[in-house]
């Protein structure tokens, strides 16, 4: 049978033979000097492509075909910088929601209670509160004090591990004086402090408080007694933070993705190092207009471009996410469920960028980590990413489904399932302030051998109320499926992740 691929190929095939005979009929007559050349390195006068008819003589392109040749290069060129600035635009995204709530460094912003639906943020879990401080090294070295039991890291301006912190960082848990150096530091170093070299002037520091006995009150009140966040240079009189508490905070920390994008990627590539990312990457940017030192002022044509590329670009990371092509993707044969690819450099192998795996993480997710490729038996946690219900369908809040949990789910200690919106891949706002199931959860029921239960729908099934996670009519969502101090089971794959059923 004639797929459309093999049509497509017997297309181009049938082009080939066209331009080439076309080339061949028009090559000048032998000469002297005349050397057989093949028609394949030529190109016809005339060749028709989804850009349109081109026009050459002998082989150069006229006019026309030079504008449309270059806006397409520059499109093209635009909307593989969107999927590379992922990662920087996301950090700008944080960085704006941030500073809402006050100055770099100074402020320390934590949730003392577990993040709600109503804060704006990628796919953040709602089961240990938040801090997140920026870092501004802009005016030299920072010392982060660090309190004990938090488990968390530090990201650069590209969205790159720097470093972890807290329970599987240097300090193990204990606590610990971290001294930041900014890019190209050469002053003198104290002792007594964790040295850190960050590679681009922001950055971000974040953790988790993590609960003392399901008490989050004891971690909060640490956080305030021993988190110290001020310059080095006043070591001796440092400046007090402020502590703001962003729980049930209406803010957004997500990036935009029109053609603001381009105004928020523009910010990192003029304040950070053309040494702290590399040349190919930084040179898509500069091909668009993009480039350290020099102002981004594109003309009505590029800025044409530009929108048009953001669209396109989000629409792109949205369906690499949304419906990947990558088999690898999915935990099991013929599942539907996702992981992470690439580990936290997101490369398919020593050197090689893995491309769709980088855009989905950051179209998606938050905080990059060792730990988040690591198999650490009873430690840190694992992810299973539900996009599509069992038959491959996207989630309609319009539906009810089940999630069926085996018995024995493989965690030292406890699961969650926490529902995000499509549009944000934040929470999913409706009623409920956390849109989330756990095994912690006391009132949860579970059934006689041990098994789970999980509805998710418009209205709760008759006496599930207490397994339900609320959804919107004509609204898509997908969940994310935690395990926390995941057990061998999980990696050798012999407790199997059920698919989300559609209920009839």
């Amino acid at each position: 049978m004639k797929t459309k691929h093999s049509t497509t190929l017997s297309a181009l095939a049938a082009l080939t033979l066209i331009v080439s005979s076309t080339v061949q009929a028009e090559t000048s007559p032998k000469m002297k000097m005349t050397t057989d050349i093949s028609p394949s390195i030529m190109i016809a006068d005339s060749i028709e492509t989804r850009l349109g008819t081109l026009q050459f003589f002998d082989g150069f392109p006229d006019k026309p075909t030079v504008e449309k040749l270059y806006d397409n290069l520059d499109f093209q060129r635009a909307v593989q910088s969107y999927l590379l600035a992922l990662p920087a635009v996301n950090m700008a995204g944080l960085r704006e929601g941030l500073l809402q709530v006050g100055p770099a460094n100074i402020t320390i912003p934590t949730f003392e209670e577990n993040m709600n639906a109503r804060s704006i943020f990628l796919t953040a879990n709602a089961t240990t509160p938040y801090t997140w401080i920026w870092i501004d090294l802009h005016n030299g070295p920072i010392v982060a004090e660090v309190p004990p039991n938090v488990l968390g890291m530090i990201d650069d301006f590209w969205f790159k591990y720097v470093t972890d912190i807290g329970l599987v960082g240097p300090d193990k848990g204990k606590g610990g004086k971290y001294l930041l150096l900014p890019p190209g530091y050469k002053g003198k170093i104290p002792t007594g402090c964790i040295v850190v070299r960050v590679p681009t002037f922001e950055s971000i520091l974040v953790w988790r408080n993590m609960p003392v006995n399901g008490n989050i009150k004891p971690a909060i009140e640490s956080l305030k007694k021993l988190t110290r966040i001020y310059p080095l240079a006043k070591v001796s009189t440092p400046p007090a933070n402020t502590f703001v508490n962003v729980t049930n905070r209406d803010f957004s920390t997500v990036a935009a993705a029109d053609y603001k994008f381009w105004e928020l990627l523009n910010y990192v590539v003029q304040n950070e190092p053309v040494e702290s990312l590399d040349p190919v990457t930084l040179g898509f940017f500069a091909s668009i207009g993009i480039e350290k030192g020099k102002p981004f002022a594109p003309d009505a044509r590029m800025k044409k471009i530009l929108t048009e590329a953001a669209a396109v670009g989000d629409a792109t990371a949205r369906t690499i996410t949304y419906q990947s092509r990558i088999p690898a993707a999915f935990y099991y044969p013929n599942s539907t469920w996702r992981q992470w690819l690439g580990g936290y450099k997101f490369q398919s192998q020593p050197g090689v960028s893995y491309l769709d795996a980088a855009a989905f993480f950051y179209f998606y997710a938050t905080g990059v980590t060792p730990a988040m490729e690591a198999k650490m038996v009873g430690k840190g946690s694992q992810y299973a990413v539900g996009i599509v219900d069992s038959k491959g369908n996207p989630l309609d809040g319009s539906n009810t489904y089940r999630l069926h949990v085996m018995p024995k789910a493989p965690v030292k200690d406890f699961w969650s399932a926490i529902v995000y919106d499509n549009q944000t891949r934040s929470m999913l706002q409706t009623e409920q302030d956390y849109p989330q199931i756990s095994s912690l959860d006391k009132e949860l029921l579970i059934n006689s051998d041990g098994s789970v239960d999980i509805y998710f729908g418009p209205k709760a099934p008759e006496g599930k109320e207490h397994n339900w996670i609320q959804t919107l009519p004509n609204k898509g969502w997908n969940m994310l499926f935690r395990l926390y101090g995941p057990l061998e089971p999980w990696f050798d794959k012999t407790w199997k992740l059920n698919e989300i059923e559609l209920l009839k």
